[in-house]
């Protein structure tokens, strides 16, 4: 078969312009989906020395936490109600109603945390006394390391 010098020209810029479009396209597609190749790691966060946390009385600590997102770092401002009873294990309580998330309170006449939304009371340990909860408030990992507190922003949902 013989293909005459139009169809050659033809059939050679298709395929210059192939390999020039793919070359162009794999290290574009690689550069924007590396992130999603990444491998998520666990950031514990510092929160402070344990010995300064009272015993039996829960404390409110903040944090911030980092977070790569793609290429961009990005910081955000948290808390936790950090509770001891013995100085050396820790619970970490989120700052927020199982409910609808409202933000609860401390209460120390009481020895309970309160939210305001909708009445909802739950005990020290972090189980629902009264209100629509439907389930104890969620919990963060911590661990002990050389007399610091450190602490996994990602939640432990209680099941109910």
């Amino acid at each position: 078969m013989q293909i005459d010098r139009r169809d050659f020209l033809k059939y050679s810029i298709w395929g210059l312009g192939l390999l020039a479009g793919a070359s162009l396209f794999v290290p574009g597609a690689g550069y924007f989906l590396s992130p999603a190749w990444k491998e998520m790691t666990e950031d514990w966060i510092l929160l402070g020395d344990a010995d300064k946390i009272p015993v039996g009385e829960p404390t409110k600590l903040e944090f911030v936490q980092r977070r790569k997102d793609g290429w961009m770092t990005v910081e955000k401002k948290r808390s936790a109600w950090i509770l001891t009873q013995d100085g050396k294990s820790f619970t970490a309580f989120d700052p927020h109603c199982t409910h609808l998330g409202c933000p609860y309170r401390w209460d120390v006449s009481k020895q309970e945390f309160l939210c305001p939304c909708h009445n909802a009371v739950f005990g020290i340990n972090g189980n629902v006394i009264s209100g629509p909860p439907p389930r104890p408030l969620d919990r963060y990992a911590t661990r002990m390391e050389d007399g610091k507190l450190w602490l996994l922003p990602v939640l432990e949902k209680e099941k109910t």
